[in-house]
Parts: structure tokens; C-alpha cells; sequence
């Protein structure tokens, strides 16, 4: 391949993506990415652990850093960081725009390291919410205390390697930031391997160290090239900064109170036997089900976000981008959450089978996906919606509705573990109709501010999707029973790994069909896209938001 090929390619990628398409299609190869390392690192701890007590504690060990992060920086960055920068950017106040993001970032650091201080000091006392069951032990409480120390130095780093990505997206760049992200995982990967053996279950938590060095490093020449330089500021009157601090309370709220869901769920898992174990597998399960939610909701909804958020003015032009992301996002993700709805026990064998990984752990594994499989187009379509609100400086409804419907989870799986005794299937089930509830309650309040859809045809369309997702799955779940009893000898990998193949394949070419004898517009906008990618260069390149045929129309 010639050399000035070559170059052209790489000059291309790392140049802004100016439609919600060629972005979506960048970020999702860039996710595709550290999600494939993402479970290659999972499996590489549960081949060397198992489903263990000791992996659970590590797994529960992230919860309190993460949810400093989240609380401090996550939400600020997204929900009110892009679209305050964008305003500096769009009326060419670029010095304008730099100097509040030092100060945004010197605010959050000093904060994040104040509270992160106090954690690492009274760290036993916050982790023995998660031991409110009391089935944890001495020892396992005091390696869970040791882990988050760790995982806190790496989360301070994490917060510098975030914001380089939402500043690098603030000008439509979204491949370093993307290549950037996976490297975190690199960095666990190489700390497992390389440490594991000497620091046992402490390998991975250095290893979060190492990733989120690399996560800065890989994005500080880009951050160069645009311009930015970092200046310390602790001044928070700073134009731009009073901004974002007031469109952030309501997503930080949000966020938190997501969090402390997440942590009520790990302190409801400490009432059955080996919490440990049963975290790790809820955790496995989520990080199956959470893939297709990151590599096409998450995508979609952050490629349409800086769109939206131009035309929060042109209500019309809002609505046909909205729906057109929200058809795009439902036609992808539904096909692959029937897939591993039915291929549930086959997918846990194939990416987590390690020796460790017992038969039982796979087929509790398998329910746990299987009910949070059903939620998987919920939460893709929330990661959207939630942005349709925030493009319109709106942050309150989804705390509100986040709030409620966290608490409705909460008291769910309280109800179904501790009185009907449904183990980790009832957190499954009570997190799965929450999600269901969150996003039917946004969509509705959405509705009424945009001044109405079209519901008419969007119900049309969405029927028809789940029509062909409904004939997928049957298409799906026949060969893979009749092959699995008649044919393939499944205990052996390479016969599973066809047996799922070609059930996998079947189903595909069964929904593309029927979507394409439906008219199913999603279909001919990826057809269109598809057809390109010989030619990939014109899509990323195209200065039109939105590919020709992808609009929605009715």
C-alpha cells in the first residue's frame, strides 16, 4: 500500500468530522476498539481469578472513585462544558473559550483531590455500606479498602484525560479522543499480564494507573494543535465558568444519584452468599449488555449532540435530527440485543469460557444478560434522548425523572431479593423496567417541549423495526437449536464459535431482509453508508450534516 496512501488516510481521520454520520462512524470504530480490549482485559481477570469473591472485591472497589468522578467532572464535561465552549467558539472567542476551560479544569482537580483525600482517609467507613449484608469478610473489607486507594490516584489522572476528550470534541475532532479511551484499557491489560503474577488482584488496580497515563499522553499533541495551553485559574467569576457551573448542578445531580443507584446495588448484593462472586457476575453480565448501548446509542447520541445543541433554535430542524437519530439507534441496537437474548449462553462461553469461569457462573451469567438484554434499547435511546434535553439547556427533567426511577430500582430489588429471595436475577429485573420507565417518561416530557412529533410515523417505523427484530430472533433460535442437538459437538470452542456464526448470520440476513421488504428507511441510509466505505474517505469528508435518504421523513 503505498506510503502517500497511507498518510492521506492518517491526515484524514485526525481531521474534524463535520456530519453526525462521519462522526458516529469514526467513534464507533473507536469504541469498537476499547470495547474489544475492554473484554479482553475482563477476561484476561476472570481466566486468572475467576468468579471469585477476590475479582467481586476489585470490581466493587471501583464504585466509590467512580462515583467521584461522575459526580465531579462526567457530567459537567457533557452536559454543559461542550455546549457553553461551543457558544465562545461559534462568536470567535477562542482566548475566551481556552482560559474557561483552565479554570473549569483547575476548579475540577483541586475539587476532585479534596474529596478523593477524604475518601482515602475514611475509606473503611464509606466501603462498609457495601458490607451491609455482612456477608463480606475482615479481610476482604481491608482488600477492597487498599484497591480504592489505588483506583483513586488512577481517577484524578482520568479526570485530566476527559477533559482533553471533550475539549478535542468541542472541535469535532473524535478519533484521538477515541483512540485515546481504548489505551486506558491497554494500560489494565499490560498490568495484569506483567503484574499479576507478583501483586495478584492489586495488578489490575495499577494498571488502571498506567491506562489513564496513556489516556493524557495519546491526546497532548492534539490538544497542542488546536491551540490550547493550560494556565492555572482558580477564579470562579472567569467568563464562561458561572456558565457551566450553572447548567451542570442538575446532570451532577443526576449523575450522582445514578451512582449511589449503582452503589444501593452492590450494597443489595452483600445480602446473598458469595457477593463477591454474584457482583462479579452481575458485572460481567452488565458489561455484555452495555456494548451495543456504547458502540451505537452512546455513538449516535454524542455525534448528533453538537448538531442539536445549533439548533435548539429551529425546533423543526431539532425534531427531523432528533428522529433520525432515534430511528438510526433503535434499527442497530435492536437486532443485537435479540442476538444475545437468544445466544445469551453461547456469548458468555465464547468471550468469558475461561478455565476459572465455572459452568454455573456461565449460565447464571447467561439469565442475568438475558433479562438485561431486554432494557438494551432503552438505555441506547436515554443516552440520546437525555442529550435532546441537555441541547436544550434543559438538565432538570432528566435529574428528576433519573431520580425517580433510580429509587423505583432501588426499592424493586430490595423488594425482590430480601423478601422473594430472587437472587441476582431480581437486581436484573428491577434495573432492566427502570431503565424501560426512564425512557418512556423523557421521551414524553421531550415530546410536549419540542412541540410534538411526528408519532404517527415514528410509531410506524419503530413497528416495523421490531417486527423484523421479532422474526431475527426466531431465525436465530431455530439453527442454533437444531445444529446444537444434531450436528456440532459444543463442548469444543471452534464448533460453538461456528454454531454461533451461523446462527448469528441467519438471523442478520433474515431482519436485513425484512427490513429492506418493509422499506424500512434506516435500511437504505446504511446501505448508503455501507456502499461508501470503499470509498470511506467521501464520508468522512462530507461537509453535510446528515447523509442524503437519512433524514426523517415520513
Amino acid at each position: 500500500m503505498p506510503k502517500n496512501f497511507l498518510q492521506k488516510s492518517w491526515n484524514l481521520l485526525l481531521q474534524r468530522q463535520t456530519n453526525i454520520l462521519s462522526a458516529a462512524f469514526v467513534i464507533m470504530g473507536t469504541v469498537f476498539l476499547s470495547q474489544v480490549l475492554g473484554l479482553i482485559r475482563q477476561r484476561l481477570l476472570v481466566s486468572i481469578f475467576g468468579a471469585s469473591n477476590t475479582l467481586g472485591v476489585y470490581l466493587t472497589a471501583n464504585r466509590f472513585p467512580d462515583l467521584l468522578f461522575q459526580i465531579i467532572i462526567a457530567g459537567a464535561l457533557y452536559s454543559a462544558f461542550i455546549p457553553v465552549f461551543s457558544d465562545y467558539m461559534a462568536k470567535n472567542r477562542e482566548k475566551d473559550a481556552h482560559k474557561m476551560a483552565s479554570t473549569f479544569l483547575a476548579l475540577s482537580c483541586v475539587i476532585f483531590l479534596l474529596f478523593s483525600l477524604f475518601l482515602f482517609i475514611f475509606a473503611p467507613f464509606f466501603l462498609s455500606f457495601f458490607n451491609i449484608g455482612g456477608k463480606y469478610s475482615l479481610e476482604q473489607m481491608i482488600l477492597m479498602t487498599n484497591l480504592t486507594r489505588i483506583i483513586l490516584a488512577a481517577q484524578f489522572l482520568f479526570i485530566a484525560a476527559t477533559f482533553f476528550s471533550a475539549l478535542l470534541q468541542s472541535y469535532n475532532h473524535f478519533f484521538i479522543p477515541g483512540i485515546a479511551a481504548a489505551t486506558y484499557n491497554l494500560g489494565i491489560i499490560i498490568g495484569i499480564l506483567t503484574l499479576s503474577s507478583s501483586f495478584g488482584i492489586y495488578a489490575p488496580a495499577y494498571g488502571c494507573i498506567l491506562g489513564a497515563s496513556f489516556f493524557i499522553l495519546a491526546q497532548i499533541p492534539m490538544v497542542k494543535k488546536i491551540g490550547f495551553r493550560f494556565t492555572f485559574s482558580f477564579e470562579f467569576k472567569t467568563s464562561g465558568v458561572m456558565d457551566v457551573i450553572h447548567l451542570m448542578w442538575p446532570r451532577t445531580l443526576s449523575n450522582g444519584v445514578f451512582q449511589i443507584g449503582t452503589l444501593a446495588i452492590a450494597a443489595l448484593i452483600s445480602f446473598l452468599s458469595e457477593p463477591g462472586r454474584n457482583y462479579t457476575i452481575f458485572d460481567y453480565a452488565q458489561t455484555l449488555a452495555f456494548a451495543p448501548v456504547g458502540l451505537v446509542g452512546q455513538t449516535i447520541a454524542q455525534a448528533a449532540f453538537p448538531v442539536l445543541s445549533r439548533e435548539r433554535e429551529k425546533l423543526a430542524e431539532f425534531r427531523t435530527t432528533f428522529l433520525t437519530s432515534f430511528t438510526q439507534i433503535l434499527y442497530l441496537v435492536l437486532p443485537i440485543s435479540i442476538l444475545l437474548l437468544v445466544l445469551r449462553i453461547p456469548v458468555v462461553r465464547l468471550v468469558f469460557g475461561a478455565g476459572l469461569f465455572d459452568w454455573q457462573a456461565t449460565v447464571l451469567t447467561g439469565r442475568v444478560l438475558a433479562l438485561l438484554s431486554l432494557s438494551i434499547f432503552a438505555q441506547s435511546l436515554i443516552a440520546l434522548v437525555s442529550r435532546g434535553f441537555y441541547a436544550l439547556h434543559n438538565t432538570k427533567v432528566p435529574l428528576i425523572v433519573g431520580t425517580i426511577t433510580t429509587v423505583l430500582m432501588v426499592m424493586l430489588g430490595g423488594v425482590f431479593v430480601i423478601f422473594y429471595k430472587l437472587g441476582i436475577e431480581g437486581i436484573a429485573i428491577s434495573y432492566a423496567f427502570a431503565v424501560i420507565c426512564n425512557l418512556i417518561t423523557l421521551f414524553i416530557i421531550l415530546d410536549r417541549k419540542v412541540g410534538g412529533f411526528d408519532k404517527r410515523a415514528l410509531f410506524v417505523r419503530v413497528l416495523k423495526i421490531f417486527i423484523a427484530s421479532a422474526f431475527t430472533g426466531i431465525a436465530i433460535y431455530i439453527p442454533i437449536k437444531l445444529l446444537d442437538q444434531l450436528v456440532f459437538d459444543t463442548t469444543r470452542t471452534i464448533n460453538l464459535l461456528l454454531l454461533t456464526g451461523i446462527s448469528s448470520v441467519a438471523g442478520l440476513a433474515i431482519y436485513l431482509f425484512l427490513t429492506w421488504f418493509l422499506n424500512v428507511k434506516e435500511a437504505l441510509a446504511f446501505v448508503i453508508l455501507f456502499k461508501k466505505l470503499g470509498n470511506w474517505r467521501e464520508i468522512l469528508g462530507k461537509s453535510d450534516e446528515v447523509i442524503d435518504g437519512t433524514r426523517f421523513n415520513p
